[in-house]
């Protein structure tokens, strides 16, 4: 990049910056969900709740299929 244009760029530097921090945080977001030990943490944490009556069975059973189903298909 040359000096006139990154002087010419220079207004949009924060927006890049947002940008690049969005891509960051999308990427360790998609990370997270097919992270294994993630979804045995998070399936626990829905058993825990529904264990102290937080979450109704119909809740926790919704959560428990859908953790179950990525568990199956990161397995595959």
């Amino acid at each position: 990049m040359g000096l006139l244009t990154g002087l010419l760029t220079l207004p949009l530097a924060p927006v890049r910056g947002t940008v690049w921090i969005a891509e960051q945080l999308a990427a360790e977001a998609e990370r997270e969900l097919r992270d294994e030990g993630s979804l045995r943490r998070r399936l626990a944490e829905a058993e825990r709740q529904f264990e102290i009556g937080a979450i109704t069975a119909e809740e926790y059973e919704s959560i428990e299929d859908e953790l179950l189903a990525r568990l199956e298909k990161e397995e595959s």
